[in-house]
């Protein structure tokens, strides 16, 4: 990694403080020459390392013997604050995180990671150390390949999120993927991680002496500390422009992109020395974006390359991270505008921009929503324009700068496809920890008992998602209310393991969405069972209190709520098993069943033979491998005028009104620790809402919509017990072939062959089980709920209204034209300009976005030009008569 190069001039670390965080180190390791200080933060009376992990991290960062690491005389502060049996707690993170503060750290590394972002003293503790020019860096989680599985703090705008590659040089199968999840459900995730390096087989001190290979993002976190530390070491007379921010721009720059990986897999790309260590001596303050641009035509930002836009769509989110190298505080002066180049199309989009007024500490955010204007319905080819904004900010020497900045946009456009290639992924119902204890789906995988990547179409449906799309489906993202779409744009509604209630106006639109306009739902739900939720429950040894879900796999009752307009309903019975489908092996992990369902010829009820896994789980001593019995598990519902029913809708929620005690609690729970509660968090984003009305269609409308339609051709249905087929983190035996065929059904009406010779509808002619499943009385929901009313957990609150669209100022101009973006915002008092481009290596677009100064004088120069003409014309025709008046 050319490290040696640094250390052949004499570079090897010295001068900067690096603290490890981890499980302690012994006094006299003979790897280690510059041991500043340990301190012990556990509960534990010693100081030396009993698990060896703290002792290699270290030894990555500093070794001086051996298995050499990068800075061997960096000053090293060792705090230990995982105990031998690798628990910790928020507390002591705390008090050890105040001392490295007092002790005036400069890199500070977590080879730690964990899935709570909302442990809020933690986070405000992480922001307070970033605010006081303490460099976090810290491993992005091993919970790869899958998408969506970001760890915290790794994945926090001011920390160094760090994922790791194999000894090929390719992404390591076990580096966890973006994007970020905590802008879900209304928003979309951040680009993370920042930057990749080695990880597997990593040498390392052992606890004892000698070296060790270890594997994973804990191992190339401290690569990277190592790293910068070696490299920040070079230019220590530049130490007074060191910050999170300054730090994060030149390993981003300087990174290495690789060729096969997207962004949300590789950040920027693999670590550089060589190249950041160049860009460090060069370094003048500045603001930049990561990413620094967005280009739908590009592999490497996939999702956005995966998809054209089209018109009539819901908007392309676009979440951008603002680096601010100048100061710990900024502020956006105006609000950021939108020049569509018009030789570029760039007028046949607009964007409305988010942001907040002030960035702290040293980064902030930009939200882009990108949609296709209705002129363009036709269109095929590529948009392209930029974002200009304007931030000003105080430097070390407390002097006002402020700064343009350009985003770069370029979007592929298609013709809008026709209704039944386009499906609507609900993802507003969709929620997962934290904030509540959203259970696991699979309730066999007990290593891992929350719900936390996103339930996302491109974290852990990403493969559904990717499969859609290579079947010609156009796939698009509903984060808003039932009410805020246009059901006539759309083949299908897919609703998969939904854990939020449903507003009633939500309800009621469905049944119309169906009956009027034909529209296709499809739904995979997840177990449900009040007894199995409390079995669960856990006592949490960080907040010390009991753990209860506050739903089940799935919100069964809220589902059941929605379907009743259909006659359909789920049960609480938790099935599992293996079994086939015709020439399909499957595997039905923790579902639901069917409970109650329409008995006509044209629907379908498929059954299956599978366990009770609700039984086992309540009962411990039984052992699984019980008796199977039938339970129907899909069905298909074609609807008939005949079953369109009034809807009547409880006023408030019905419950299973157990009352438990603690000590009931004590009695009937595990007091197992679960690793994942130990570990480290990031925060939140809240996203607006805006007022606007919901999508109700007259029936001239209705009638010109779907008039080439016979008139029976109502809506339809499918419906499975089970997502966990569809869903990457827990597929067995994958079902996307199912899917397909549900599509197929729900929109063209083709039932497909193989569904109809497994029809049992006639064994199922009394399928009307009254009792269905209640919320649980002792449930959270409320808390974080969108849907229930805080002050009355019982009820719901008033329908969300839809957001209304609020497009930014556009002001068009060619990509050749030069403009001068500070004097359009009218911003007084600029002391100073800097104009930052956001990427030298993207030529295309420095046409479009030229230095501000350079701007001026070609400005000025053409306006004094147009002058001189003026008052040559001005002269030529009124001199004679100017003469005469003087006379």
């Amino acid at each position: 990694m050319n490290a040696n190069l640094l250390w052949q001039q004499g570079i090897t670390g010295k001068g900067i403080k690096v603290a490890v965080f981890d499980t302690g180190l012994a006094k006299s390791h003979p790897h280690f020459r510059n041991v500043k200080e340990r301190t012990n933060w556990t509960n534990e009376k010693f100081f030396d390392d009993g698990v060896s992990h703290g002792t290699f991290v270290a030894g990555v960062i500093a070794s001086s013997k051996e298995c050499l690491g990068f800075a061997p005389d960096v000053e090293l502060h060792i705090f230990r604050v995982f105990t031998n049996s690798q628990v910790s707690y928020t507390s002591w993170f705390l008090d050890a995180f105040n001392y490295a503060m007092f002790r005036k750290i400069n890199i500070l590394n977590l080879s730690i990671g964990g899935p709570d972002f909302m442990d809020y003293p933690f986070v405000d503790k992480v922001l307070e150390l970033s605010a006081n020019k303490v460099i976090m860096v810290s491993a992005i989680g091993n919970d790869g390949p899958l998408y969506g599985t970001l760890n915290n703090p790794g994945d926090q705008s001011d920390v160094i999120g760090v994922g790791g590659v194999n000894s090929e040089g390719k992404i390591a199968k076990f580096s966890s993927r973006g994007m970020s999840t905590w802008e879900i459900p209304r928003g979309y995730g951040r680009v993370k991680p920042d930057i990749i390096t080695h990880g597997s087989q990593v040498k390392g001190s052992n606890v004892g002496g000698g070296c060790r290979s270890l594997s994973g993002t804990s191992v190339a976190s401290p690569v990277i500390a190592g790293a910068l530390a070696l490299i920040l070491s070079g230019a220590l007379n530049k130490s007074h422009q060191f910050n999170p921010a300054s730090v994060k721009q030149i390993l981003l720059e300087g990174a290495t992109r690789l060729p096969n990986n997207n962004m949300f897999e590789q950040g920027h790309g693999k670590l550089n020395i060589l190249n950041s260590v160049e860009l460090l001596l060069s370094y003048s303050p500045k603001i930049t974006f990561s990413p620094p641009y967005i280009d739908y035509t590009e592999l490497y930002m996939w999702p956005y390359s995966s998809q054209p836009l089209y018109c009539q769509a819901m908007p392309s989110i676009v979440n951008v991270t603002i680096l601010n190298g100048i100061s710990v505080s900024g502020k956006i002066m105006a609000e950021p505008l939108w020049y569509p180049y018009v030789d570029k199309n760039g007028h046949l989009i607009d964007v409305q921009i988010s942001y907040p007024s002030l960035l702290w500490p040293w980064s902030g955010w930009m939200s882009i929503h990108i949609t296709v204007k209705n002129d363009a319905c036709f269109f095929e080819g590529i948009s392209k324009g930029h974002i200009s904004l304007q931030i000003q900010s105080i430097n070390f020497e407390d002097n006002t700068v402020n700064s343009t900045i350009h985003f770069p946009i370029t979007v592929k456009i298609m013709p809008k496809p026709p209704r039944h290639k386009r499906v609507l992924w609900d993802q507003y119902h969709n929620l997962r920890y934290p904030p509540g204890y959203i259970p696991r789906d699979n309730l066999k995988i007990k290593s891992d008992p929350l719900d936390w990547r996103g339930d996302h179409i491109h974290t852990n449906f990403r493969d559904m998602y990717q499969h859609l799309r290579n079947l010609g489906y156009y796939v698009e993202v509903l984060r808003e209310p039932f009410t805020c779409f246009n059901a006539s744009d759309y083949g299908a509604l897919l609703i998969v393991d939904p854990e939020e209630e449903f507003f009633d106006d939500e309800i009621i639109k469905l049944q119309k969405d169906v009956f009027d306009l034909s529209l296709g739902v499809i739904v995979f739900a997840d177990w449900y069972n009040t007894t199995v939720m409390r079995k669960i429950t856990f006592f949490d040894e960080n907040t010390r209190q009991w753990w209860v879900p506050d739903t089940g796999g799935a919100n069964i009752p809220a589902l059941n709520e929605l379907l009743q307009t259909f006659g359909i309903a789920f049960s609480d019975l938790v099935a599992e098993g293996y079994y086939r489908m015709g020439e399909h092996s499957m595997y039905y992990a923790s579902g639901t069943t069917l409970a109650a369902f329409p008995n006509h010829e044209d629907n379908v009820i498929i059954s299956a033979y599978l366990n009770d896994q609700g039984s086992e789980i309540i009962n411990i001593e039984k052992q699984s491998g019980s008796t199977k019995t039938l339970q129907p598990i899909i069905g298909l519902f074609q609807m008939r005028p005949a079953d369109k029913k009034v809807v009547v809708l409880p006023k408030v929620f019905e419950t299973d009104n157990f009352d438990y005690t603690n000590e009931q609690l004590n009695s009937s729970k595990s007091n197992e620790k679960n690793p994942i509660l130990n570990k480290r968090m990031l925060l939140q984003h809240r996203s607006p809402v805006h007022n606007s009305a919901m999508f109700e269609l007259n029936k001239n409308q209705i009638s010109a919509i779907v008039g080439d339609k016979s008139k029976n051709e109502l809506g339809r249905l499918a419906i499975m017990g089970d997502s966990n087929c569809i869903d990457s983190i827990n597929t067995e035996k994958s079902c996307l072939w199912l899917l397909n065929a549900f599509l197929e059904y729900t929109i063209n009406s083709h039932k497909a062959l193989s569904l109809q010779k497994l029809n049992r509808i006639k064994q199922y002619a009394t399928l009307q089980n009254k009792f269905h499943p209640r919320r649980l009385a002792t449930s959270n929901l409320f808390k974080f709920s969108k849907v229930v009313d805080f002050n009355d957990q019982l009820k719901k609150r008033s329908l969300e209204k839809c957001r209304k669209i609020r497009f930014s100022k556009s002001l068009p101009l060619n990509s050749t034209d030069t403009l001068d973006t500070s004097k359009s915002l009218n911003i007084p008092d600029f002391n100073e300009i800097e104009d930052i481009y956001v990427s030298r290596s993207h030529g295309n677009y420095l046409n479009a976005s030229q230095n501000v100064e350079n701007d001026y004088r070609k400005i000025s120069a053409a306006v004094f030009i147009v002058a001189l003409v003026i008052i040559l014309i001005y002269l030529k025709m009124f001199k004679p008569k100017n003469i005469i008046n003087n006379k």
